[in-house]
């Protein structure tokens, strides 16, 4: 498919990339250097929406577009979202639905 090799590129061009140092409060747990746009789409994302503010979610909006951004966020499981952001995240970036996970049975 053509949108699969235009992620695949996406991909290897942001490999090398950094991100902004705006983003390093974001990742005091991290080793803020070794982090790559690339190889580490989904911490970025969900660290961004976490503890970022619009800044932070425009640039992940603008590199990562928000149909990428959405599709992390529909795979993630929604309680790795905190529960003031998940809403105004899934409006802003269209998330058709949030991956809850199910309940036990006993």
């Amino acid at each position: 498919m053509v949108a699969d090799r235009i992620i695949c590129v996406i991909i290897l061009v942001m490999r090398d990339k950094t991100i902004p140092n705006f983003f390093k409060p974001l990742f005091w747990s991290y080793n803020f250097d070794n982090i790559r746009p690339g190889k580490d789409k989904k911490t970025i994302i969900v660290n961004s929406i976490n503890y970022g503010d619009l800044k932070h979610w425009k640039w992940l909006s603008d590199n990562y577009g928000k149909a990428g951004v959405a599709e992390v966020l529909a795979k993630v499981s929604a309680s790795e979202l905190r529960d003031r952001v998940r809403e105004l995240a899934g409006i802003i970036f269209k998330v058709k639905k949030f991956n809850y996970a199910p309940r036990g049975s006993r």
